[in-house]
């Protein structure tokens, strides 16, 4: 009965509030102005899914669905924000190490398919091959193996991090690693049926990683360059479809300047220039495409823009992933990243951050870190009790927003044309726009602000009706509500997606 009044109320509330006090602002969308095609929005399973991935059934389907579930309850509810794609995390053997390994937190380290004995073991990462497979189960199709580190039979110092900032893996080791990923792919299929659409075996080279914090492996591009190039080597040989995605840059600055590490950056005209020694572009293997983290670019806000206005710019067409993000920092001053927040305020600032990847970036995808934390930070899509066996689980709002984008941009939607009018007073308020390949059209409406704002939908080939909202605020998630009219009401401090199916005219 709650879940039905809420859904009431969501649509009720979307047709207030219009007056001649609150004027509605136009919002212009041109079908023909197209920008970048979306591949996918995702999360990653480190490190809490190999734990969670053993927890009691309820408990264990209860995350999963929230992560991957496109279906809706009977009255129209979204069970889950539907990710495209999910993140595994190929682990360098921390785990087995124990204490040893140096790595001070257990929930921070990772277990390895490839023993000390030099035979693979499936079973090492059974909670998260757990998560593998529910993902598949609920529709996923899309999924990504990452390395943090390349395994510690490989690395110069027997660990998954570096020391004193130096690259962990001698160039004579970058063809065991190649072999390495190669069964981890053929393995993954034998066990699960489902072959990893893509790999990444750098992440964030630009930090030295020699802190114990994490398992972490520090590149330079010509080390970068010799390993994909082995990488990419092997799979050919082998012929595996799976595809290598780069560079995975710690910020988004060192995809087109050298900043502060000139041997780790401009990493764009690095791998994709074909006058570069380190040109990848023409690799079978290696993904078109390059990918960034968007830590510590996100704020101030006209920052942010800049900062993605440069990277469009140097890209010159190549796709852009941002591939990894939670709220680090104190973002200057804007939202801190510590301490839990389940409600609006990180939802919001989320929400903002990703509307600005994909509206001035231009991004293509769209990852988050954590899918499960355990932490008192802003890391996690869902909390968790740091309990091995069992533990209480806790959606965040910051879930939910993010589902306003994921579970309704699929991948091969494009992006198209969604302007404010320029007499609007826009301060707070953010819009997208997005046509998915099954003809809907999908615009995703962040208000930050205090009050309702209300907007006026206007574009040719637009139907007269047939719209349906989804609103994520304090009150619910995903609440669904219909529409009638182009003339809507957002509620305060809420994200709302609208959706509305085009006629067939508009199809191309």
């Amino acid at each position: 009965m709650k879940k039905i009044t809420g859904a009431l109320l969501g649509c009720m509330i979307l047709q207030q509030g219009i007056s001649q006090h609150n004027p509605a602002m136009r919002v212009n969308i041109d079908l023909s102005r197209k920008a970048q095609t979306i591949h996918n929005f995702a999360a990653s399973d480190a490190w809490s899914c190999q734990f969670t991935g053993a927890w009691p059934d309820p408990k264990r389907n209860q995350l999963a669905d929230w992560l991957f579930s496109s279906d809706t309850t009977a009255n129209g509810q979204p069970k889950g924000i539907g990710l495209s794609m999910w993140r595994f995390n190929i682990g360098a053997g921390s785990t087995e190490q124990g204490s040893e390994s140096g790595i001070r937190d257990e929930w921070r380290r990772a277990a390895c398919f490839l023993g000390a004995d030099h035979q693979y073991h499936w079973q090492q990462q059974a909670g998260q091959i757990w998560f593998l497979n529910a993902a598949k189960a609920r529709g996923v199709q899309q999924f990504l193996g990452f390395l943090n580190s390349p395994p510690v039979a490989f690395t110069r110092n027997g660990k998954a991090f570096a020391s004193n900032g130096q690259c962990n893996l001698a160039p004579d080791q970058y063809p065991a690693v190649a072999n390495f990923l190669k069964d981890v792919v053929q393995g993954i299929r034998q066990e699960t049926g489902i072959t990893l659409n893509f790999v990444s075996p750098v992440n964030e080279p630009q930090w030295d990683w020699s802190d114990g914090g994490q398992e972490g492996c520090p590149y330079n591009n010509e080390q970068i360059y010799g390993l994909v190039k082995a990488v990419d080597q092997t799979f050919h040989q082998h012929q595996l479809p799976t595809k290598i995605l780069i560079t995975e840059a710690g910020k988004i600055n060192y995809l087109f300047a050298g900043e502060d590490k000139p041997a780790k950056g401009t990493q764009i005209a690095a791998f994709f220039d074909p006058h570069s020694p380190t040109y990848l572009g023409n690799r079978p293997n290696v993904y078109k495409t390059i990918a960034a983290h968007s830590y510590f670019t996100t704020s101030p806000q006209d920052t942010a823009v800049a900062i993605r206005k440069r990277l469009h710019a140097a890209l010159r067409g190549i796709p852009f992933w941002q591939s990894e993000y939670c709220i680090l920092g104190d973002n200057a001053g804007e939202m801190s990243g510590n301490k839990v927040d389940l409600g609006m305020d990180a939802a919001l600032y989320l929400a903002r951050v990703i509307h600005t990847d994909l509206t001035v970036a231009n991004a293509s995808a769209w990852q988050w870190w954590l899918a499960i934390s355990p932490y008192d930070y802003k890391d996690g899509l869902i909390y968790i009790d740091k309990n091995k066996a069992d533990g209480q689980i806790h959606d965040a709002k910051m879930l939910w927003v993010f589902g306003n984008y994921s579970r309704f941009v699929r991948p091969g939607a494009q992006r198209v044309s969604a302007q404010l009018a320029d007499n609007a007073n826009t301060k707070d308020i953010y819009l997208s726009a997005y046509k998915n390949t099954d003809n809907s059209l999908v615009l995703v409406v962040i208000n930050s602000r205090s009050t309702a704002a209300n907007i006026a939908l206007r574009g040719k080939g637009l139907p007269g009706g047939g719209i349906r909202s989804y609103t994520t605020n304090d009150e619910g998630n995903l609440q669904p509500g219909n529409v009638n009219g182009h003339t809507i009401t957002i509620p305060a401090r809420s994200v709302v997606t609208l959706t509305q199916q085009l006629t067939q005219i508009n199809s191309k």
